[in-house]
Formats: C-alpha cells, sequence, structure tokens
C-alpha cells in the first residue's frame, strides 16, 4: 500500500501542502509536538494492523532494557540518581532490510507505505522545510505492559541530527488496549500528556525533547491480546 491510499480527504491536503492549520507547524521552534486525528481512514488502518498481525509479531525482535539495579544500590548521595533510558516493546529499526523483520514488513507491504513519495511529502509539509532522502523507517510493537521510559532522542555526535530532525509515528491499537499515553516536557517540566492508542492516529515530533510512553494497559481479560502497533519515519533536515 502506498501511504497515498491510507488517508483520509484531510490527509491528502496536507501531503500535498494544502493545510493552512498544521502545515509548517513543526517550522516553530516553540512547537516540538503534533497530534492528529482523522487524517488515516480506519479501513486502512485496520488493513495495516491485519497485516502486521499476520506477517511482522512473530519475527519482530523483543528489546528489554530494565533499571539497573546498581543504580540503588551503588548510590552513595541522596537525590543523585541518574536513570539510562529504559524500555520494554517488540522493535526494529529497519536497517538491516534482509532480517527477518524486513523482509517480514516488505511482504506485508509495511516497507512500500513508510517508504513512499507520499509519506514524505506529509512529514515535510508538517516539517515546513525541506526534508533529505532516503529516511529511516522503524516498526514497533507495544503489548500489555510494555513501555518506553524518559529520554530525549539527541544524537549530539551525529553531525546529521544533532540540530534536530523530525519523527513521524502512525499508531494502531486493537480494540483490547484500555489506554497508553504519551508523557512530554512543557517549560522544563513533564506537564503535557495525549493518549496514543489510537487507531490511525498520527503524532509528529520536533527533537529532541524530553518524553516517554507509558505502559500500555489492556482492557481487563484481555492482555494477551491488546496490541498497539508503531510505524515511524525519521527525518532529517535537508
Amino acid at each position: 500500500m502506498d501511504f497515498r491510499d491510507a488517508l483520509t480527504p484531510a490527509g491528502h491536503r496536507i501531503a500535498e501542502g494544502r493545510d493552512r492549520t498544521v502545515g509548517g507547524a513543526l517550522a516553530d521552534p516553540r512547537q516540538r509536538f503534533l497530534s492528529l486525528g482523522g487524517v488515516v481512514r480506519p479501513e486502512a488502518a485496520l488493513r495495516i494492523m491485519g497485516a502486521l498481525d499476520r506477517h511482522v509479531f512473530d519475527v519482530l525482535p523483543e528489546v528489554s532494557h530494565p533499571i539497573a539495579e546498581a543504580a540503588i544500590r551503588n548510590a552513595r548521595k541522596n537525590y543523585v540518581e541518574k536513570l539510562d533510558k529504559t524500555m520494554h516493546w517488540k522493535t526494529s529499526l529497519m536497517q538491516n532490510m534482509r532480517s527477518k523483520a524486513a523482509l517480514a514488513a516488505r511482504r506485508a507491504g509495511i516497507v512500500d507505505l513508510l517508504k513512499s513519495d507520499h509519506f514524505h511529502a506529509f512529514a515535510q509539509a508538517l516539517a515546513g522545510r525541506r526534508l533529505r532522502r532516503p529516511w529511516g523507517i522503524q516498526v514497533s510493537c507495544y503489548r500489555h505492559g510494555d513501555y518506553s521510559g524518559p529520554h530525549t532522542d539527541h544524537h549530539p555526535e551525529d553531525k546529521r541530527a544533532r540540530d534536530g530532525y523530525v519523527d513521524i509515528h502512525i499508531s494502531l491499537a486493537n480494540d483490547a488496549v484500555a489506554h497508553q499515553y504519551l508523557v512530554y516536557e512543557h517549560d522544563g517540566h513533564f506537564s503535557e500528556s495525549v493518549a496514543v492508542a489510537t487507531l490511525g492516529g498520527v503524532t509528529a515530533y520536533r527533537l529532541p525533547f524530553w518524553h516517554y510512553t507509558t505502559p500500555l494497559i489492556a482492557k481487563p481479560g484481555r492482555e494477551a491480546e491488546a496490541r498497539r502497533w508503531l510505524l515511524l519515519g525519521t527525518f532529517l533536515y535537508a
């Protein structure tokens, strides 16, 4: 599927640069984050999610970075603790297109979706500036209890990314999910949050900034089936 085929008329207006409400919003240094609904057709979202369930879930690697025990055990002073990035989820950056996950994502049509020109145009319209080609893609899946801890997505050692870049996320949560939230900083505090357990919702990030994703919580008795897929594109400035 081409990303074009998944969009609603509102999504097409954004990708074609005809939306004056959110078009170019991330060009404003004060605007770090956008949450958009009504841009992906529900039937397309269901079709994409079904393909991910059938072809990708079983081969998607699980990644687990727990809190280090030494963070508490080795502490010698009060209130100077440090927390490395923690996470638990299934994910693949799709850097090796011969990996099992990447081959499965290609069979499912996900690679074509995320590599489509229309996806680039959509991201560029929100960014309000030219974005490089090619761009990075990632496929992730949150299950009951999965989360991503506080982090900035800052890459000061990479001269292409150290001055900032744009991420676009497509969220595909099934009916077994009760809730999951993205929490992000505003004026130096984790004071903003948005529900991300959506079917076809799109979030856009002008990175880096502090944020984290709360544990996905399933509806009672549906823990084993609850999933939220996350399709991601990472775009560097041209």
